[in-house]
């Protein structure tokens, strides 16, 4: 089938672009439709439909049509050899990450979208798989070079034989662009979803916060959370946010009473096929009395506690896991195995305390639902963090999309919900072995009935709205896919439930307080993101390699930020990549911290009670908890994108962004570690754990992504200001590009600066704080007053800058004069070679009643 394309034709069993082959060996049964032939309604914004009409000649759709219908169908598009690629795949049900290569057999299974370099044309094309009726669908590696496309339903009374539009194709000559357009026309075609634009982010996002999870993992309970948020504000920081993660839910297993929480819950997996059995606080929340913190009897808490119980419980599931080995092998004789499990699950029975009754006095506390939790529970125990922590604007809760883990647990709520046995696709076979996966298999979901999932969020965010709580962190999305079968297939399902979850949100939580998580799959993105704008573009965390290997507490740091940069190129047309926590007191704390200073998003750590590095999170955050933030999201560098900088022993990530009055690249060492095809897994590459050397230079910033920022892209002369090697430069378009070797684990941030010219002869660029990581980020506001008298007397420059510490300009010259907050101060000027003039310093005090801000002149 032919149908003529200014840009793209389908001919002869080969695709074009431009006149340049893309795909060969194109079978029969594949066609080719313009975009505007297939797109013809939609609800978008009257702006971004005209600009996606003067793009309509870019973009179509493939299709293809087999002969039987089916719930899951495979079919090849065409094949290509030796042309550059970049993908994102999914590695796990709920992760994505990036991978490149040149023939379509270097695909990995459950492959996003595909971007291929065309260099004969100057341009990029790429590939998105997407949804067709009741079908979300995927690309995956063929054979000869061959790029197949699976169509799935994820139910067998769900089939089809003939798609139109089961994967968009766009051509753009600037892969930034291409991301912004072809998502553009896929949100107008398919109307389910909502881009970033559309929506407005939390006010989280400006923000510092803590999160409780890798502090507590699930032994959360009120007075540790108290003693954290505590820490953080007689150590210079106060958190603006609070996220409760998993911990604080009611949840039990099927075998036990149905009324009672289940006990000694550490770490996560032990609660993995556990289930809601109701929809407020556990009982160690409703515990809680309110005024019992405030007094001066307060609960102590030992900080070593947690510490001690996470210890233990990774004795223990070390002890499992050998037993479980033991077994694979043939042993039959498991008595050992089974004494020292038993051991270790008595010492940390102990060393909670015992096993506590849950029959809750009414003099202990409030046990009901339907208590007005005024005195007790979690409405008390928000209400006095609130009262003794001023600026804790928002306190959030974590829970899974189907409750918790393991759902709802079937006749303990007014809900209906049965458990579902779960069945994974056989796309998913190619993914990374997942605990997760493997405890949600064993125990099945209890799934709330579709029809009642309004019912169902706003029953749950409500109550948590009513005592308090202002947003959740909604997790372990992707279950769904597990538990479609009966229920009109993964997209039919996935639109019941992301439609409650947005109405609840619209009514509960201001319409978007909510941040996705474990939910880097393209049916998340396509059907339920009509509300949410904020979500994690990267795997967890992980403070060391969970299977062992010594290095990965170093080379797994590597990998979050793969995931994180070149997942925000797509994700972050629809949702603000929040880049996850990490804590302050790691090894390679600062390694994460350099990346957060200019991810664009929220900053937030997950330390424990009492493991803070104050110093380092001072870079990041100013004393009132808000943040010097990036203008835009943080993306790779147009010479990272179809290069591998995990092992290829060559490549530096580098990522730009943009401040008010300046642009940004921070170069991060991440080789090391990668995905074998192989192993299917994550694995660590010792030899590429070594320094690096990269080149930066202007124009490796995308000015153009931002109207703010375009004129600063054509500035004449800037300044760069090394915030590692404390070093300034001064450089133009024409210069040489800057040469830097980063240390494994390493980075060093470039922030440069456009050259003001004022009068004749002054030459002035403001760098900002350089206590901060994101030094130009302080900046906020930047005036030239440059008289037309001619005198040069005449010249000054008024700059508002937030925060504390060391601010410095570049000045070609010595001001005369300096101003701050309206008084006369001593500054100083000193001359330096490598930047044809001088570093301008002075030292700026936190006023508390201006905000932080200070206003500096300068007067030439």
């Amino acid at each position: 089938m032919s149908i003529p394309n200014k840009y793209f034709d389908l001919s002869n069993g080969t695709f074009s672009v431009k006149g340049v082959p893309l795909l060969s060996e194109v079978p029969t049964n594949v066609s080719f439709s313009p975009l505007s032939s297939i797109c013809q309604s939609s609800d978008a914004p009257l702006p971004l439909l005209q600009r996606l009409l003067s793009l309509s000649h870019k973009g179509g759709f493939l299709g293809f049509s087999k002969d039987e219908p089916s719930d899951r169908l495979m079919n090849s598009l065409g094949s290509f050899t030796g042309r550059d690629f970049l993908s994102i795949f999914r590695f796990k049900t709920w992760w994505s990450t990036m991978w490149v290569g040149n023939s379509g057999s270097d695909l990995q299974m459950e492959t996003q979208w595909v971007q291929f370099d065309v260099p004969e044309i100057s341009s990029y094309v790429i590939i998105i798989p997407i949804i067709e009726g009741g079908f979300r669908s995927a690309l995956h590696p063929g054979s000869d070079g061959h790029v197949m496309i699976c169509a799935e339903s994820g139910s067998t009374q769900v089939k089809a034989s003939n798609f139109d539009a089961i994967a968009y194709v766009h051509v753009s000559d600037n892969p930034y662009n291409l991301m912004k357009e072809a998502y553009s026309a896929v949100r107008v075609h398919l109307n389910t979803f909502r881009l970033l634009e559309e929506k407005t982010v939390p006010n989280i996002v400006n923000k510092f916060g803590w999160c409780t999870w890798d502090a507590f993992y699930l032994t959360v309970e009120p007075a540790g959370i108290w003693h954290g948020v505590n820490d953080f504000v007689e150590g210079g920081v106060s958190p603006r946010f609070l996220i409760i993660d998993d911990g604080w839910q009611s949840i039990n297993l099927d075998g036990e009473n149905p009324n009672e929480d289940t006990k000694n819950l550490v770490l996560g997996g032990t609660q993995m096929t556990a289930r809601l059995h109701r929809l407020d606080e556990c009982e160690k929340f409703r515990k809680y009395k309110g005024g019992s913190m405030l007094g001066p009897d307060a609960p102590s808490f030992d900080p070593k506690k947690p510490k001690m119980l996470i210890s233990k419980a990774i004795e223990l599931e070390h002890a499992e896991k050998d037993r479980d080995k033991a077994i694979q092998s043939g042993v039959t004789d498991l008595s050992g195995f089974e004494a020292k499990i038993l051991k270790f699950k008595q010492e940390l029975n102990e060393m909670f305390g015992g096993e506590e009754s849950s029959n809750v006095s009414s003099q202990e506390g409030c046990g009901s639902f339907s208590c007005k939790a005024e005195t007790y529970g979690m409405k008390a125990f928000t209400r006095d963090l609130r009262a003794k922590f001023k600026g804790l604007d928002d306190i959030y809760v974590w829970h899974a999309l189907c409750g918790a883990w393991g759902g709802v647990r079937p006749g303990s709520t007014h809900l209906s919900a049965k458990v579902i046995p779960c069945k994974v696709s056989p796309g998913l076979d190619g993914t990374m072995t997942d605990l997760a996966v493997v405890k949600i298999v064993e125990g099945g979901i209890g799934l709330v009935h579709p029809d009642q999932s309004e019912d169902f969020y706003d029953s749950m965010h409500s109550y948590l709205a009513k005592v308090g709580i202002t947003g959740v962190k909604v997790d372990v999305i992707h279950t769904l896919e597990y538990v479609s079968e009966e229920y009109g297939g993964r997209v039919e399902l996935a639109k019941a439930y992301y439609k409650g979850l947005t109405s609840s949100i619209s009514k509960n939580f201001k319409g978007n307080g909510l941040i996705s998580s474990m939910q880097q799959c393209n049916d998340f993105f396509f059907l339920g993101t009509n509300q949410i704008s904020i979500g994690r573009v990267g795997d967890d965390f992980w403070f060391q390699d969970p299977n062992g290997d010594p290095m990965g507490v170093y080379w797994l740091q590597g990998v979050h930020m793969i995931h994180c940069a070149y997942n925000s190129m797509w994700m972050g047309q629809i949702i603000q990549p929040d880049w996850d926590m990490f804590q302050s007191d790691h090894l390679c704390a600062k390694f994460h911290a350099g990346s957060r200073a200019i991810c664009g998003g929220p900053v937030y750590v997950s330390d424990s009670v009492g493991g803070h590095d104050f110093d380092l999170i001072k870079k990041l955050v100013y004393p009132d908890g808000t943040i010097p933030k990036c203008q835009h999201f943080a993306l790779p560098t147009r010479d990272c994108l179809f290069k591998n900088p995990l092992f290829d022993q060559k490549t530096i990530l580098k990522i730009w962004n943009f401040n008010k009055y300046g642009g940004v690249i921070g170069a991060f060492n991440c080789q090391g570690a990668g995905w074998d095809p192989k192993e299917q897994r994550i694995k660590g590459y010792s030899h590429c754990y070594k320094p690096m050397s990269t080149t930066v230079q202007v124009s490796d910033i995308e000015w153009d992504q931002k109207i703010e920022a375009a004129q600063m892209g054509n500035a004449e002369e800037y300044i760069v200001y090394l915030s590692e090697a404390q070093e300034l430069l001064f450089v133009t378009h024409e210069s040489d590009a800057i040469q830097a070797t980063i240390q494994p684990s390493s980075f060093e941030i470039f922030s440069f600066v456009p050259v003001e010219k004022l009068g004749h002869s002054i030459k002035f660029a403001p760098i900002g704080l350089t206590n901060m990581f994101n030094s130009g980020g302080t900046i906020q506001e930047l005036e030239y007053i440059n008289c037309d008298s001619g005198a040069e007397n005449n010249k000054s420059v008024k700059i508002k800058v937030k925060g504390d510490g060391n601010f410095l300009a570049y000045s070609n010259a010595s001001p005369k004069e300096c101003y701050l907050n309206g008084a006369e101060v001593a500054f100083e000027w000193l001359a330096i070679a490598s930047a044809n003039g001088g570093t301008l310093t002075l030292n700026l005090p936190w006023v508390e009643e201006a905000g932080g801000i200070s206003d500096v002149v300068f007067v030439f």
